[in-house]
């Protein structure tokens, strides 16, 4: 046996010397009043963010945060009190600390928006127009997937929102917090417009996303109202994390203030919630670990800090115990270090991680997205098992997204750095348990034809030594094509499953990151950007530099391995299963699309040959500010473990 962590500690350490040397990475506290939020246009004022910096030179001028307090500047208006309904929504906004709203504009919040713009100024929030309220959603969700706070985003009337439940869902799924605001009526029968007014009116429109936000209202009041935001602000980002709605009156917004609005301390309002085991629950599961012969680590659903990030490195090695990712959510662990077995996949197990999770003795799970489908898919697992989540205060009876009970021997009732802390505190001090190495191999492309691992090595090799963030990925993405070393290395998937969240979710994330000196990439297959391809109009106008590579198959071809299923079950020829699902005669010209929208169009790229040179193009144009969009034709297909699990007939 070998002692795993020595050499990752090794080089670990020359890592925290180099950030040491540069400036810490860490959540921020509050800021003061009057001190700007990273990331946020120059009249921002207060909030929360997740602070980045590289120890790498990067361009200033490109992607400089305030470059989008520049964007869309009104007139100035003059107003300085609030005078209508709208404008103390607006003000609520503001006391939140929420530094943009992601929107699709519509009559019903028409003095909401007039407030936003000739009162706040579009600024602490700014605006950001949308061309699809999805988009204006999934960017305000890419956002969260970074900072760990939510945006804001605003939809009209119940069209707008039935336009944006799925991003919402995704969201939801993803556990991500999202305060979205909406508007209906006016509720005043007598002051409806006839016709557009009357169907843009619905009597209980948060029963649409009920299922799927942690809580929703419609306030009757300007003061109901400021109420209603900082208390969806407040729950959105209070553990376990989701979207919320706020449904506002179209009369009570253009209602002029009858007294002038008592002011309110809104720290006060939204006080910080944390959850805390029980201790005599930590000294038990501590123990279980401490004399376990082989732990096992599921790293799921955990924060972007560094030292939550450090401190499950610290856990692992302490315990000797094996570590198992998931492509589903985002990084969680180091996945090249010693411990981590096999590679993180969206689908189907590792092979590698499958015969860990049946030879372990004791499991910890740290808010896993599926624990019990996991021990299934693994063959079963004989293990004591450690869970740790909040969870379960979100589920409901509509949404099945909490899957399957698993079985549990020791629950611990808070967030994984919570009781990765305690544990660490209760287990003491004590040398690394040694454990043997799993190796990490980059996979080999192989072949002449352009496939996505192909163009997975390509993309690495044009991003060496760059700090970048993997905005989302493919289900055609191998895992272990791209090591994952830092906690914003990987962002996650869409949570829901919703194909066509990829690029708005990207867009959001690369607000996030702007200034920071991490690239923000995306993988997106060509059916998803394809379904949300308007979301490159917003990143272009807000001067949002992003890459995205397209693994364009030309074809839903999910759906072409479902088939093939089908025709497996019922013995009908699988040679059918591409009708209805390519996208080809004519095939569309992605890089045309975004250069349609302002981007950087390059392609389409056809051979492996060719690829390199594309590639360096592009990420030259995002050095410079840009967005660029890299049409990439791969041959369809997934990685082997995958295609198998999605393929095989039940009688097999």
């Amino acid at each position: 046996m070998s002692c795993a962590s020595s050499g990752f500690r090794a080089q670990m350490s020359k890592s925290r010397l180099a950030q040491k040397q540069s400036r810490a990475r860490g959540i921020y506290p509050r800021r003061p009043e009057g001190e700007r939020l990273p990331g946020a246009p120059p009249q921002a004022r207060t909030g929360w963010f997740f602070a980045m910096t590289s120890s790498r030179p990067h361009a200033p001028r490109a992607n400089d945060p305030a470059d989008l307090g520049s964007v869309d500047r009104p007139v100035p208006a003059g107003v300085n009190a609030p005078g209508f309904g709208s404008d103390v929504v607006a003000d609520a906004l503001r006391l939140t600390g929420i530094p943009y709203i992601a929107l699709n504009p519509g009559a019903s919040y028409r003095g909401l928006h007039d407030s936003l713009v000739n009162y706040l100024g579009n600024a602490a929030p700014q605006m950001l127009l949308c061309l699809h309220e999805e988009a204006a959603i999934a960017i305000a969700h890419g956002y969260a997937k970074v900072t760990g706070r939510a945006m804001g985003a605003a939809v009209h009337s119940n069209v707008g929102l039935m336009h944006g439940t799925m991003a919402i869902f995704n969201a939801w799924c993803d556990r991500m917090p999202v305060v979205v605001l909406g508007a209906t009526g006016p509720v005043d029968a007598a002051r409806r417009r006839p016709w557009i007014d009357w169907i843009h009116t619905s009597a209980d429109q948060g029963a649409l996303v009920r299922g799927y936000t942690k809580w929703d209202d419609q306030p009757a009041s300007p003061t109901a109202a400021r109420e209603s935001v900082l208390r969806a602000n407040w729950i959105a980002n209070t553990a376990p994390t989701g979207p919320t709605y706020v449904n506002l009156d179209a009369g009570m917004q253009e209602e002029k203030l009858s007294e002038p609005v008592a002011p309110v301390d809104a720290a006060r309002l939204m006080p910080p919630m944390t959850f805390a085991a029980d201790a005599s629950l930590v000294a038990q599961a501590a123990a279980m670990l401490k004399d376990a012969k082989s732990p096992l680590i599921l790293a799921g659903r955990c924060s972007r800090s560094e030292e939550g990030w450090t401190a499950r490195v610290k856990l692992a090695e302490r315990l000797g115990a094996q570590v198992v990712t998931d492509l589903k959510v985002a990084a969680a662990f180091p996945t090249d270090h010693p411990l981590h077995v096999g590679a993180p996949r969206m689908v189907a197990l590792d092979a590698a991680a499958a015969d860990a999770i049946r030879n372990a003795d004791v499991i910890l799970s740290l808010d896993w997205l599926d624990p019990a489908g996991t021990f299934k898919n693994a063959g079963g697992a004989k293990a004591k098992v450690i869970q740790v989540s909040v969870d379960h205060h979100l589920h409901n009876g509509w949404s099945m997204d909490y899957q399957a009970l698993p079985p549990v021997d020791v629950f611990l009732a808070c967030e994984p750095e919570a009781a990765v802390t305690a544990l660490l505190a209760a287990l003491g001090d004590g040398k690394p348990r040694p454990a043997a190495a799993n190796a990490h191999p980059l996979p080999a492309p192989a072949g002449g034809k352009l496939t996505v691992d192909h163009m997975a090595h390509a993309l690495r090799d044009a991003l060496h030594g760059r700090d970048i963030s993997l905005t989302h990925v493919s289900l055609s993405w191998n895992g272990a094509s791209m090591p994952f070393r830092h906690p914003l290395d990987y962002l996650g998937s869409d949570g829901g499953g919703g194909v066509g969240g990829g690029p708005g979710i990207s867009v959001g994330a690369a607000l996030a990151l702007k200034g920071t000196g991490r690239m923000a990439v995306a993988v997106c297959g060509d059916g998803d950007f394809l379904m949300g391809v308007t979301a490159i109009w917003t990143a272009v106008h807000y001067k949002i530099p992003l890459l995205f590579v397209i693994a364009n198959n030309r074809s839903f071809f999910n759906d072409e391995l479902h088939q093939e299923r089908v025709a497996r079950m019922r013995h009908r020829p699988v040679e059918n299963r591409w009708v209805g699902q390519r996208i080809s005669e004519p095939d569309i010209d992605i890089a045309a699309m975004a250069a349609a929208q302002g981007a950087k169009g390059f392609g389409p790229v056809e051979s492996t040959a060719d690829l390199p040179a594309a590639l360096r193009e592009a990420i030259a144009a995002v050095d410079a500010g840009h967005v660029a969009v890299v049409d990439v034709r791969v041959e369809p297909g997934y990685t082997a473990a995958t295609t198998a699990v999605m393929t095989r007939a039940k009688s097999e």
